[in-house]
C-alpha cells in the first residue's frame, strides 16, 4: 500500500534547506509533505507530566547557509535530570516540548564538523536558539575553501538581510522572510544562497513559477556549484509531475554533493515517478549509508516494497521511519497506512 503522505503547509531540507528554513519536503511518490519535529525521548522524570514549555531552534552548516539535517540534539537539564534527543528535520529545525523550567545543556555532533555546546534558559513557554556546524580543519573540501574565500566579497549588509530571512522563518513568517532574501541580492547580485532560499520561500507560498526563477538563477550564479539549488528544483519539477527533468537536475546536483543524503531520497523519489523501483531503492540505499536515520530514505523503501506486493518489507520500513520521526505531522499518516498494511497482512496470512 503506498503512503500517501498530506501535504502540510508547514509552514519547503541536508540541505535540507533554509536556516530557520523551509524543507525540501519531500514528496516521494508518496507525498512526503512536510517533515515536521521527530522528539525521541530518551528518558523521563517522574513529574514530567508537569512540564509546561519547549526548547526549539535550527542548525544550520556554517560555511555553506544551509539546515543541518536530521542530526541528532542532545538536550539535558541541569536540575530535573531530563536527558532527551531529538533528530534535526530537513529543515535543520528541531523541537523538544513539555519542559520544566530551568537551564538546560545542548549539545550537538555530526561527523566532519566541530562539537557544539549551547545553554538555553527555559522561563517561560519557550526558548528559540539558532546554532552553526562548523567544518572541522581537517575536513574542509575544497568546495568548502572556494565558498569560504568567495564570502569574504559578501558585503555585511547583505549578511545581515540573509540573516534576517531565516530569523523571520523561525517566527513563521515566509512572506516577511522573502522580502530580506530579496534585499540580500540586492545588495549581493551574486549571493546565489539567497536565491537558493527565496526559491524554497516561494515554493512553500505556493509560487512555483517564481521559485523555478529563483532556483535557476542560484544555479546560474554559482555555475552549478551550489547542489542545494538543484536538489530544490528537481523537487520542485516532481510536485509538478516532470519526474524525466527533476532527475536530470538533481543527478546534476549529485555530481557536485555526492554525500548529500538528500540528494539521493529526492532521486529516488523521482525515480519512484518514473516506475523504476528497483534503481529508487538503490538510491534510498545510499542516502542511508550517508546518514543511517535518514527517516525519509525508509518512507522510499517502504514504497518499493508497497510497488512489489511485499507487504511485510513495508510494514519494517514504516516501523523504521517512525522510530526515528515519532511525532511529526507525517507519523500520523504513516500510522494509518501501517494499520492497512496489518489489516492487508491478517487477511493474506491469518495463521500469523
Amino acid at each position: 500500500m503506498r503512503c500517501e503522505l498530506p501535504r502540510v503547509d508547514k509552514s519547503c531540507q541536508r540541505t535540507s534547506f533554509f536556516p530557520p528554513i523551509l524543507s525540501l519536503k519531500l514528496i516521494l511518490v508518496l507525498n512526503i509533505a512536510a517533515i515536521g519535529w521527530a522528539p525521541v525521548a530518551k528518558a523521563q522524570v517522574s513529574n514530567f507530566e508537569k512540564a509546561e514549555g519547549e526548547i526549539s531552534g535550527t542548525v544550520l552548516l556554517e560555511a555553506e547557509k544551509r539546515p543541518a539535517s536530521q542530526v541528532i540534539i542532545s538536550l539535558k537539564s541541569r536540575v530535573a535530570g531530563i536527558l532527551r534527543s531529538v533528530l534535526t528535520d530537513l529543515e535543520g529545525q528541531f523541537r523538544v516540548q513539555h519542559l520544566p523550567p530551568g537551564t538546560y545543556d545542548i549539545a550537538v555532533e555530526e561527523a566532519g564538523y566541530e562539537a557544539l555546546q549551547a545553554t538555553a534558559q527555559l522561563d517561560g513557554p519557550s526558548s528559540k536558539l539558532v546554532m552553526y556546524l562548523r567544518s572541522k580543519s581537517g575536513a574542509i573540501r575544497q568546495s568548502d575553501y572556494t565558498v569560504s574565500v568567495r564570502e569574504l566579497k559578501i558585503p555585511g549588509k547583505a549578511r545581515n538581510e540573509l540573516q534576517k530571512g531565516f530569523e523571520r522563518l523561525t517566527k513563521n513568517d515566509p512572506a516577511g522572510s522573502l522580502d530580506h532574501f530579496v534585499k540580500a541580492t540586492q545588495a549581493f547580485p551574486g549571493y546565489f544562497e539567497a536565491y537558493y532560499h527565496m526559491g524554497m520561500v516561494e515554493m512553500r507560498l505556493g509560487r512555483n513559477e517564481e521559485a523555478a526563477k529563483a532556483f535557476q538563477a542560484a544555479i546560474d550564479l554559482s555555475g552549478g556549484r551550489y547542489p542545494w539549488a538543484e536538489f530544490g528544483f528537481g523537487y520542485l519539477l516532481c510536485q509538478e509531475g516532470k519526474p524525466t527533468e527533476a532527475e536530470k537536475i538533481i543527478r546534476r546536483g549529485l555530481e557536485v554533493e555526492d554525500a548529500a543524503p538528500d540528494g539521493h531520497v529526492f532521486l529516488a523519489n523521482a525515480l519512484m515517478q518514473l516506475n523504476r523501483p528497483d534503481e529508487a531503492e538503490r538510491s534510498a540505499q545510499e542516502a542511508l549509508l550517508r546518514n543511517h536515520n535518514f527517516a525519509d530514505a525508509y518512507l522510499v523503501l517502504s514504497n518499493v516494497a508497497a510497488s512489489k506486493g511485499d507487504y511485510r518489507t513495508e510494514l519494517q520500513d514504516l516501523d523504521a521511519y517512525l522510530k526515528l520521526q515519532p511525532s511529526g505531522p507525517a507519523s500520523e499518516r504513516v500510522r494509518q497506512v501501517r494499520e492497512a498494511v496489518l489489516k492487508i497482512l491478517a487477511k493474506s496470512h491469518p495463521q500469523d
